[in-house]
């Protein structure tokens, strides 16, 4: 029968422009001589892309290297940044501590939170130490950034449980990376750490927080942020506890500084306003200069911030969002984002990304970059299996693979179809076709059944069945596996399983 084709990237629509720096911060871009004394003005536009590395390398190591690729977005403050974090991140220097927090509002990371990760895992890969802080004390308050609205609180119980689960995702990618992508023999790979700030904010009695910290943050400051003016002229206005967020953040940073060394703190670029608060709190209290880096946010098509809140959420943990599912999600994404989104989200090195996509203006029809861009982020997050299953499944659905089929898990199979019905049959002797579609109850009884699979809508395992009286045949009708898919019509998916065959 027909297979279904495979959803082709969308190659028109413009990709969403980022939002305006705040004064206060450098935006990196890719005027990459902020970090090495070179010019500030931009590379020209037909630069040649391996050139692109070597230059990075050469001016200012990681910082550099990562404001090419797009992954540093702006630092903060930034003359000292500018001065001092060059020499401090050079190679050779002693590691530095950066830390990202991750705050558990649900019980699974999703894309959203990829960028950050990537950070975290080049300053890794660069020998520096990386701490990711799952927030199970802010998460029950709720970061009032880019909100319109509270959120709901969220109970102790559940926060401890969340915390639990994105715990267990960031290790899962911090040990992906370190077994499949890290070469041992390139040097350092940084410590990697992973904290709950409940352990140091449930501990922390109010009063002394308040003389302590709270006597060091300003309130002008704090109510000039941009997302406290918007909630507070709002109709709901904007609660205690969520203008103490930015407040608690900034301890998180003061805790770290003191306690792990740490001096970077790493977000998303609608952290900005938090991570001040947080160089503000510590060089206050201590006299150390810190910085902060923010990551670009990834949006979708209209525009808006992936993630929970705006209910698309293409999760990381396999039981929201399969590894077949997040393997389509990046095969999906339009040619004017493709070459973006491989310098975020992989480690190809920019010489190879730009054959890449050389080869694209080429044969645009083999989907190169998507196909390599979904194979290396759906390896970080679920590894080399989930990648495997991934490919079975597209081939399975997309290519009719009666391979790929007879080889999927009962997992796979659920993932893939996951709103198909599903059935358990006996395999009775001189079982027909149309047996078979009627006790799955996938066609209507009587002729207008009949006359569907005469007219061609029916199809097992990929190959259309015409005669309704077929008798069913092992390893044709019923794979080595003990399953069956079939069809009726274009969409309507059906898996069954048969029983002591």
């Amino acid at each position: 029968g027909r297979r279904l084709r495979e959803p082709r990237p969308a190659r028109s629509r413009r990709a969403p422009r980022a939002m305006a720096a705040p004064v206060v911060a450098r935006r990196c871009g890719r005027a990459v001589g902020l970090w090495g004394g070179l010019r500030r003005a931009p590379l020209p536009p037909r630069r040649r892309a391996h050139e692109q590395p070597r230059r990075a390398r050469g001016a200012g190591g990681l910082l550099a290297a990562q404001c090419e690729r797009g992954l540093f977005q702006e630092v903060f403050p930034a003359q000292s940044a500018e001065e001092q974090l060059p020499a401090l991140l050079a190679p050779g220097r002693p590691p530095l501590a950066a830390y990202c927090g991750f705050d558990p509002t649900a019980d699974s990371l999703h894309v959203g939170h990829l960028l950050p990760v990537m950070a975290l895992l080049h300053f890794q890969r660069a020998g520096h130490d990386v701490i990711a802080v799952v927030g199970g004390a802010t998460a029950r308050l709720g970061d009032p950034s880019g909100r319109e609205r509270a959120r709901e609180p969220l109970p102790a119980g559940t926060a401890r449980a969340h915390a639990r689960a994105l715990r267990a995702g960031l290790e899962r990618l911090f040990q992906n990376h370190r077994e499949l992508f890290w070469n041992p023999g390139a040097g350092r790979l940084g410590r990697a750490e992973l904290l709950d700030n409940a352990s140091w904010l449930g501990r922390e009695p109010l009063l002394r927080f308040l003389g302590g910290a709270g006597g060091r943050l300003r309130m002008g400051t704090l109510l000039s942020r941009q997302s406290c003016q918007a909630r507070l002229r709002s109709a709901d206005g904007m609660s205690l506890a969520e203008f103490l967020y930015p407040a608690l953040q900034a301890y998180d940073f003061l805790h770290l500084h003191q306690h792990h060394g740490c001096r970077i703190q790493l977000g998303g670029h609608d952290q900005m306003g938090n991570i001040m608060s947080g160089y503000e709190l510590v060089t206050k209290m201590t006299g150390t200069d810190v910085f902060g880096i923010t990551v670009p946010l990834i949006t979708s098509t209209t525009g808006d911030k992936l993630g929970k809140t705006a209910g698309n959420a293409v999760w990381l943990n396999r039981d929201k969002t399969s590894p077949f599912e997040l393997y389509q999600f990046f095969v999906r994404q339009q040619d004017n984002v493709v070459e973006k989104y491989l310098k975020l989200f992989t480690f190809l090195p920019l010489e190879e990304i730009a054959h890449i996509m050389e080869m694209h203006a080429k044969e645009p029809e083999k989907w190169g970059p998507q196909k390599r861009l979904a194979a290396e982020v759906t390896k970080l997050v679920h590894g080399r299996e989930g990648l495997e299953s991934a490919k079975r499944c597209t081939k399975a659905l997309y290519y009719s693979s009666v391979e790929a089929l007879e080889e999927m898990s009962d997992l796979e199979l659920q993932e893939l179809f996951r709103q198909a019905p599903s059935a358990e049959l006996m395999l009775e002797p001189g079982m027909s076709v149309l047996d078979l579609c009627r006790k799955a109850n996938a066609i209507p009884d009587g002729p207008s059944g009949y006359q569907k699979i005469t007219d061609g809508g029916v199809s097992i395992n990929g190959n259309r069945v015409t005669n309704p009286e077929t008798v069913l045949i092992l390893r044709q009708h019923i794979l080595k596996n003990g399953v069956s898919l079939l069809r009726v019509g274009k969409k309507n998916y059906y898996v069954i399983k048969w029983l002591q065959l």
